[in-house]
């Protein structure tokens, strides 16, 4: 029987015997053992956490960094870059090239044959205009000569206006000018027939039907006409300007090109004391060629265009305004004989003939431009039309300061033959004046088409020569390293 120890209590009286929890107590879990009866083993440590992933040009600029420290990495690194900056190279200058070549075409080949084209326009005009107005002061006996000249003028200007509408754009301000010449044509030629059949019936409003022609082409169509020449102006200097642009980049690129390649070969001579590198010469080989092409084509091609620009488009501007100016004085002269002193107005307080004060100032116009045209003729053949010209004016002045004397002293009909007469009329000058220039114009058209071709032919297969010998290059480059790649495998 148990009994309690000695000095311990009993359950306090009336309790009963203490009932069992009804969880039973937990035993610690029993340590693992060992196999063959060892010590139990250490409790498990939870696995460590997975390293972050890491991305592939992370990744790729690891392996970059560790192939960069070997002689192989190196070579491959160096290769690349090589041929990088050689199809760089011609990338850019086949890019440029083919940029100032097609300018260059377009002097060539549109923008100056449409300033030619509206310079045209406008001298036709005033042609017509000069040729009706010397029909008119024949009345009766106009010549067969004067009519044609008179409808081939017109005929002229709306076939360049044909031309013109062709090739300007729909929105563009010269559409706007040729859609008004094209309204204001028809309308100038009902009022000139008019004025010829009045003229015809010895009515006097003949005369002013032709006033209000001539004021219809003065005032609204030859400006027209005048502001669609300066318009194709603009467009021919914006393509010399594109033309004549020096290639900067394709240059810069060419020389840190040409340095690469020389670095390259020095430092594989220092490494290996071998003097040449096959692929390495033929890539500074082929880059020095596009270099020294793109310098020297691009140069020949700018001084070939600025000779067009200066020796041809010049002249042909300067010769294209006097032969308007000759044009306009011509017309203001046939003008004083039709107005008959009805057209005045007041110059410093004194009261002048109005077509005779024009006449004075398109001959100051034309004296003007036929220096300027002395100036610029490179060569006799083109000087010798414009002094001819000279001679023609000078004559011109006299005559017709002979006629209007005449006019002045009441003598309208001798007058008129000094003007429309046979020889020794102030339409023999003039006829004179214009052959030469006709002459001269021809001439240097005939110039500006040879330094222009020059230019564009200096550039000619340029883009493509640089596409070809850049592809050489690379693969020069490439081959060179590659050689040496292989002495390490």
């Amino acid at each position: 029987m148990n009994r309690p120890p000695k000095g311990s209590a009993g359950p306090p009286p009336g309790t009963g015997t203490p009932t069992a929890s009804a969880v039973p107590p937990q035993s610690p879990p029993v340590p693992a053992q060992r196999p063959g009866g060892g010590a139990p083993a250490a409790p498990a440590s939870p696995p460590p956490p997975a390293a972050p992933r890491r991305t592939a040009f992370a990744e790729g600029v690891d392996r970059l960094r560790a192939a960069a420290v070997t002689e192989p990495g190196r070579l491959r690194i160096i290769g690349a870059l090589l041929a990088a900056l050689v199809v760089a190279f011609g990338a850019v200058t086949a890019w440029q090239t083919h940029e100032r070549s097609s300018a260059a075409h377009d002097v060539r080949y549109r923008s100056q044959p449409l300033t030619s084209d509206a310079a045209d326009i406008y001298r036709s005009l005033a042609e017509a205009n000069t040729a009706a107005s010397s029909g008119f002061l024949a009345g009766g006996q106009e010549t067969e000569e004067t009519r044609d000249r008179y409808e081939k003028g017109i005929r002229t200007a709306a076939e360049g206006l044909v031309t013109a509408a062709a090739n300007s754009d729909a929105d563009s301000p010269s559409a706007d000018t040729i859609a008004d010449l094209n309204r204001l044509l028809p309308e100038y030629k009902g009022l000139i027939e008019r004025a010829r059949t009045y003229n015809r019936q010895g009515f006097p409003v003949g005369g002013a039907y032709l006033r209000y022609a001539n004021e219809k082409m003065q005032q609204e169509m030859l400006p027209a006409a005048e502001d669609l020449y300066e318009t194709e102006n603009r467009r021919l200097s914006a393509d010399y300007s594109d033309a004549e642009a020096y290639p900067w980049a394709a240059i810069a690129l060419g020389v840190l090109a040409l340095g690469a390649l020389a670095w390259a070969q020095r430092r594989n001579y220092r490494r290996t004391n071998r003097v040449f590198n096959h692929g390495l010469v033929t890539a500074t080989a082929t880059t020095a060629v596009v270099l020294l092409w793109l310098i020297v084509g691009h140069g020949v091609a700018r001084s070939n265009l600025g000779d067009s620009q200066d020796h041809g488009v010049r002249s042909l501007n300067v010769l294209h305004d006097a032969r308007i100016a000759s044009l306009k004085a011509r017309g203001n002269e046939n003008l004083t004989l039709v107005a008959r002193g009805a057209q005045t107005k007041k110059v410093d307080g004194e009261t002048v003939d109005a077509y005779d004060f024009d006449f004075g100032k398109n001959m100051d116009a034309l004296g003007k431009g036929l220096a300027e045209a002395a100036r610029l003729a490179d060569d006799d053949a083109g000087e010798r039309p414009v002094t001819a010209a000279s001679g023609n004016m000078a004559e011109w002045k006299e005559r017709h300061a002979a006629a209007r004397e005449q006019d002045e002293n009441g003598n309208y009909q001798q007058a008129l033959d000094l003007v429309i007469g046979g020889e020794g009329a102030t339409v023999e000058c003039f006829d004179g004046v214009d052959a030469s220039l006709a002459a001269a114009l021809e001439h240097e058209e005939r110039e500006f088409e040879q330094a222009a071709g020059d230019g564009l032919d200096a550039m000619g297969y340029l883009p493509q020569g640089a596409g070809v010998l850049a592809a050489l290059g690379v693969a020069g480059a490439l081959l060179g390293i590659g050689r040496r790649l292989s002495e390490y495998r």
